[in-house]
């Protein structure tokens, strides 16, 4: 018990400590700026900044970190710093600030503390208001939206879809997941219960689960399915923003699929330290991006308090020598622009000091070492703190209502179990889950090798291993060729490709002139039609679907799109490529060519288009580029042979040997391993036995 004491005081030093050389960085280069812009050491002001399209509608220049991590300097017992932050909050943060910000990331980030996306419209946050004002015009135009989502939800699947037209209803986007654009939506139903006791947000809740578990679950992956067709996947890869629902489902009680994901995610993570923004079925990186989301931290959490399990221990201490070594800079923690290569970007959202460092302290506190009583309180998407005594301060309201249940209640129903008493310190139980999950990724796996008793003779085994998936998810580069003087083929971009339209890999695409679309997004009904027709049109990233887009303009008459970032500064030197996905309806009408180009390349490509008036280009795959060799391919073929043995028209400079040996030392040296590794599961055998003996 010693050992464990002395464990969760010096992580719990380690967090603080990491803590506050991120808010320190924040309050002395940013402040009052809405965030720290860690590779500069400077503020990111709105309007200063380079424009990074969506991102950046979280920027209300109110203060916005500061607000974000007042409670957790609450609970990480900071006492006067949080009376300091309160004190600059009232004096200088204002709201009359003539910007359009995202409702959604702030209320959950501002109001929070005290989602637009349609699916949420912010109930836990809304109905707390209205307890704690009296005034319940909050809490009922947020179940209102509420109520919306339910009544549009697939009848036959009881699944919902990821993005809605908020004026007539419509489902823009009919993939289901529990990723990112619906994450919050199921979060709130559960926690709405909770908080405000009223049984008709647990019955969606329920209601939809037994839907998610049907369709979308598929232990230890969750899927996107269509919310019309549920037995068809609509893509081949999960988002990171998914990693919070094992935490929710603890919530449920639901433990086994939630310790089957969180393994998954975890073995993710060994493979690239980080939770890519998005990953395929095969974990391999889609997106590569990880921009320090807390996600997995909150699960984390929550499972090791659920179970007991010192194993989630060491997941968190994993988290944190992570981020100690890969996002640790001078001026606080920089996010991962991609995890293949460790390269930053220079961006610490707000999220980093509101959840991450919360989940992590919790996870390494005991309750009596914290400030307040933590099971007095829910959390919010924010991780921000809200009382469940609001749930007796007023009745719920009365206009609330739902359909009978078609099926029946379980044991789980109308209440929020306390796992760690249905499995009082059992790490077996949890344990015998993961294993079956260990070597998902192929981390790890120990290397096998077996001889025979005769000296320096091996057992070779070849295993071939065939599948209909490849092992990466390819994105093949398309280039866009300018062909018209004065280029005349040497200006050449590298763009990203789509999984829909026409397939440049296998038809071939005219040269044609590039105009630009009205409106730019292409998001609207498209007012130079005339003009685009027989071009190929440029359209900005933004506002809509890339498959709206193309199908807008393919009817008006354009022959190809090349679409445009519309986040400032991006180029495909700093920033991987990935394919366009469509929007979760069938792309068989989409027929033209499509490819995307970074910023960079797209504002050189517009220039050119500016000064010439006349610009042709060629699309087509960066192996087939218009005046450049081919590389001469080199043909490998492997046989089993005798050392020494060449076949018919092999010679020696032309062969490559490959000879398998074995000298007396190397067997010694076997055998010592092979004995230390029997060593070292007798001594794992017999902490997993006596939990209170581990490190």
């Amino acid at each position: 018990m010693l050992h464990i004491l002395i464990y969760f005081i010096f992580f719990r030093d380690q967090i603080l400590e990491m803590f506050d050389h991120a808010y320190n960085s924040y309050m002395d280069y940013a402040y009052p700026a809405d965030e720290l812009m860690p590779l500069s050491c400077r503020g990111r002001v709105r309007g200063l900044e380079p424009n990074r399209g969506d991102i950046d509608d979280s920027l209300g220049k109110f203060s916005l970190t500061l607000i974000d991590t007042l409670d957790t300097l609450v609970l990480l017992n900071k006492l006067d710093e949080f009376e300091e932050a309160v004190k600059k909050t009232v004096r200088d943060v204002r709201f009359d600030n003539d910007i359009v910000v995202s409702v959604f990331e702030t209320n959950i980030r501002v109001l929070g503390y005290m989602r637009m996306i349609p699916h949420c419209t912010m109930i836990l946050e809304f109905a707390a208001l209205s307890r704690l004002s009296g005034d319940p015009i909050f809490e009922e135009n947020a179940r209102k939206a509420m109520d919306v989502l339910w009544e549009k939800r697939q009848r036959g699947s009881d699944l919902v879809g990821t993005v809605i037209n908020i004026h007539n209803g419509d489902w823009v986007r009919r993939d289901s997941g529990v990723g990112a654009g619906i994450d919050s939506y199921y979060e709130y139903l559960m926690k709405a219960y909770i908080l405000l006791g009223d049984k008709v947000y647990l019955n969606r809740f329920n209601t939809h689960y037994s839907a998610i578990m049907k369709y979308i679950s598929q232990p230890p992956l969750l899927l996107n399915v269509h919310m019309h067709n549920p037995t068809v996947n609509v893509r081949s890869w999960m988002d990171s923003l998914l990693a919070f629902f094992p935490g929710l489902q603890v919530l449920r009680g639901d433990l086994k699929p939630a310790i089957e994901t969180h393994e998954m995610l975890y073995q993710v993570t060994k493979q690239h330290n980080f939770l890519p923004e998005a990953f395929t079925t095969e974990f391999r990186v889609h997106w590569g991006q990880h921009p320090l989301r807390p996600e997995f931290a909150e699960s984390t959490y929550f499972l090791y308090k659920a179970t007991g399990d010192p194993y989630y221990l060491k997941v968190g201490q994993s988290i944190v020598e992570k981020l100690n070594t890969h996002a640790r800079v001078p001026c606080g923690f920089a996010a991962v622009q991609d995890v293949r290569t460790g390269t930053h970007e220079d961006r610490m959202d707000s999220f980093f000091l509101a959840e991450m460092f919360k989940y992590l302290y919790l996870l390494f506190s005991e309750k009596s070492q914290l400030p307040i009583n933590i099971d007095d309180y829910i959390f919010t998407t924010e991780a921000h703190l809200l009382p469940v005594s609001l749930s007796t301060t007023q009745p719920p309201c009365h206009t609330n209502n739902t359909e009978p249940q078609a099926h029946e209640d379980d044991l789980f129903s109308y209440s929020c179990p306390s796992a760690q008493t249905l499995f009082p310190n059992n790490p077996t139980f949890a344990k015998t889950i993961r294993d079956s999950y260990k070597y998902l990724t192929g981390v790890g796996r120990a290397q096998q090798a077996s001889s025979d008793s005769q000296k320096g003779v091996y057992k070779l085994k070849l295993v071939a291993e065939v599948s209909h998936t490849p092992e990466h998810e390819e994105v093949v580069p398309l280039i866009v060729q300018l062909i018209s003087p004065p280029f005349l083929g040497q200006t050449v971009f590298t763009a990203g490709p789509a999984k829909f339209g026409t397939d440049l890999t296998k038809q071939q695409h005219g040269v044609s002139s590039i105009m630009k679309s009205v409106p730019y997004t292409a998001c609207g009904p498209i007012e130079n039609a005339v003009e685009l027709q027989g071009h190929i049109a440029l359209a900005l990233r933004g506002d809509c679907m890339f498959a709206a887009k193309a199908r807008r303009l393919q009817e008006a008459g354009a022959t190809g799109v090349i679409f445009i970032d519309h986040r400032e500064g991006s180029s495909s030197a700093d920033t991987p490529l990935f394919q366009m996905v469509g929007d979760g309806e069938p792309t068989d009408d989409i027929t033209v060519p499509l490819a995307f180009l970074f910023s960079k390349e797209g504002a050189t490509l517009t220039a050119a288009l500016e000064e010439h008036h006349n610009v042709d280009v060629l699309l087509l795959p960066k192996e087939k580029q218009l005046g450049k060799e081919k590389p001469e391919k080199l043909n490998i073929k492997f046989r089993l042979a005798k050392e020494g043995e060449l076949a018919e028209g092999e010679t020696e400079s032309t062969t490559i040997q490959l000879v398998l040996e074995q000298s007396e030392t190397d067997t010694e040296t076997n055998n010592e391993a092979a004995s230390l590794m029997r060593e070292n599961q007798e001594t794992c055998s017999s902490l997993q036995k006596d939990p209170e003996s581990s490190p």
